[in-house]
């Protein structure tokens, strides 16, 4: 079954969200949130086959990004605003509630929005970045870091190293990417390589080496890893991130504080009641959670939460899209049996 992929634009007072759709417009709703530096289409591989299983899927260019608005200070890009887009999103489209599922920047959206909104979250699931009720921070991070690794006295911020420096050095960190888009991206999305298991990641020498890339104030040429993007996935990355520049997807690295005094205001202390899912990448060695401590405040602050770990890199949904799939799928008949099977196909 090949279901049409469809854009759309909702337009608030405060906000524009672009988003591609797919699904019957009745169906049950599960909405799929990217992070950084990604678009819609890279839950490209998600839309159709949940469509295709019943669902509306539906997939936003989060604020900074693709034909979403572009906002002008960094406390527009914190998570309270951000959740504001995505509870807009909801009314726009007429629903009470929906499935939530997020990769790498937009995890930290989705736990934000369960916590703060659990009556808006029929069930929530994340892809790489587990859940911290204390907020997604870099001091939060580290204070669970796998410190065989990472050295407390030479690596404070361990792995995290990098999110210090974009508060230390934003313009320098944001015109290393924008100085060859089009490198930039074809060095960021590769698959994982199982070889980096147990070696520290190089995100953690980002200060120390005087910025990204070793500091060489640009991405080198590498081949496109084909695994991951065609030549049209890359155009359509690239475009959207000459056209708008780093500043708003960076952005979101500089709210530490408030992003931690939001998810302090949680009710319930930010404990999760729904069923939660969370899918940890084998190979993702900077969210590293399979060795490291960095899942187990969402194990004590979930009461229904199932796990399973995908044989991937951090660019899970793009690398390894079939067990994605059929992770998700297995999890929503399994614990949100009546969300699929009473309402599936506007039933």
């Amino acid at each position: 079954m090949h279901l049409p992929v469809t854009e759309h634009v909702l337009r608030t007072a405060r906000h524009r969200t672009f988003y591609l759709a797919c699904g019957a417009p009745d169906a049950p709703l599960i909405v799929f949130v990217h992070g950084w530096p990604e678009l819609s289409i890279s839950w490209r591989h998600q839309l159709q086959c949940f469509a295709a299983l019943g669902f509306r899927a539906v997939a936003p260019d989060m604020r900074g990004y693709g034909r979403s608005s572009l906002h002008g200070a960094h406390a527009d890009y914190a998570m309270e605003p951000i959740v504001g887009d995505m509870l807009e999103l909801l009314d726009g489209l007429g629903r009470s509630s929906a499935v939530w599922v997020g990769h790498d920047w937009g995890a930290p959206v989705v736990w934000s929005l369960a916590s703060h909104h659990a009556e808006r979250c029929d069930g929530v699931a994340s892809l790489c970045v587990p859940y911290l009720p204390e907020g997604f921070t870099p001091q939060a991070c580290a204070a669970l870091a796998d410190r065989s690794l990472y050295p407390a006295d030479t690596l404070p911020y361990a792995q995290w190293d990098y999110q210090i420096f974009y508060e230390e050095h934003f313009e320098r960190a944001s015109a290393a990417f924008e100085k060859n888009v089009r490198n930039t991206v074809k060095l960021l999305f590769r698959k994982g390589d199982p070889a980096g298991r147990g070696k520290p990641a190089r995100t953690a020498f980002t200060r120390a080496e005087g910025g990204w890339f070793h500091g060489a104030g640009q991405a080198p040429d590498v081949p496109m890893d084909r695994d991951l993007l065609t030549e049209e996935d890359l155009e359509r990355y690239v475009s959207a991130l000459e056209t708008n520049g780093f500043f708003g997807p960076d952005s979101w690295y500089m709210n530490a504080q408030r992003n931690a005094a939001y998810a302090r205001r949680a009710p319930r202390g930010g404990r999760l009641s729904m069923p939660v899912l969370f899918l940890h990448a084998a190979h993702d060695y900077v969210c590293e959670t399979l060795t490291s401590r960095l899942a187990e405040p969402m194990r004590a602050h979930c009461d229904d939460l199932t796990e399973a770990v995908v044989p991937s890199g951090h660019w899970m949904a793009q690398e390894r899209p079939v067990d994605v799939n059929a992770a998700l799928a297995r999890w929503l008949a399994q614990r949100l049996p009546q969300h699929w099977r009473v309402e599936a196909g506007g039933g």
